[in-house]
């Protein structure tokens, strides 16, 4: 049997208990480091569950930042620098990375702090998490303010991309269950996958098959 709440039970209830049932409503979500590093090398690093695909051509992902205060290092210094980079959570360190969300001092390093190690690659600005097996290092690109309810996303480019070579499908698929990658719902709990399948492109004309046997070189 289903349970009903209407928009006033839901605004009625405890605001902490609002929090988790709203985050947890959006289903399972992409969850990631966010590298960064202020004008004068100050390197921070926060978790994020608001990855965002926005497209390939060029190739985008956005970020929803919460309302400041309090202030929101891992923002100031990707418009500061221009730079920061997305690494992707796996089993071995997500509850290192969850600590991350805890809200730290400017001054102090959280991979100082979870003894996550930062590493730079190619000259690129913003710390990867070395602990991370697929790594992305990200150019800012645009700002929009959702007014709404005060958040703002932010758009970045993809300029430079890490992971194993094994993981790489013939047609490009990532293979991120290869990977290890996890992904979580809410705002704290975490969750392996497990594929059912992956299908052809879908046409009106043409019925849906199987490409897992074609998946590898």
């Amino acid at each position: 049997m289903q349970k009903m709440m209407a928009i006033n039970d839901i605004m009625a209830m405890d605001k902490q208990q609002r929090v988790h049932f709203i985050n947890s409503l959006g289903g399972f979500k992409s969850v990631a480091l966010i590298g960064t590093v202020d004008a004068t090398s100050l390197e921070n690093l926060a978790i994020f569950s608001s990855v965002i695909h926005i497209g390939a051509n060029p190739p985008l992902i956005g970020l929803i930042f919460r309302p400041s205060p309090p202030e929101r290092n891992t923002l100031s210094n990707l418009l500061e620098t221009g730079f920061y980079t997305i690494n992707h959570i796996n089993e071995a360190i997500y509850d290192k990375a969850h600590q991350t969300s805890a809200r730290y001092e400017k001054e102090v390093s959280e991979f100082d702090v979870t003894g996550l190690t930062p590493t730079y690659k190619d000259d690129f600005i913003a710390p990867f998490v070395k602990e991370s097996l697929v790594q992305i290092g990200m150019v800012f690109r645009e700002k929009i303010d959702i007014n709404i309810n005060n958040t703002i996303m932010v758009i970045g480019e993809i300029v430079q991309v890490y992971f194993p070579e094994n993981c790489q499908c013939k047609d490009g698929f990532i293979d991120l269950e290869k990977a290890n990658t996890i992904t979580c719902s809410g705002l704290d709990s975490y969750h392996t996958t497990k594929r059912l399948d992956r299908l052809s492109y879908a046409k009106p004309d043409k019925e849906t098959t199987s490409i897992i046997s074609d998946y590898f070189e």
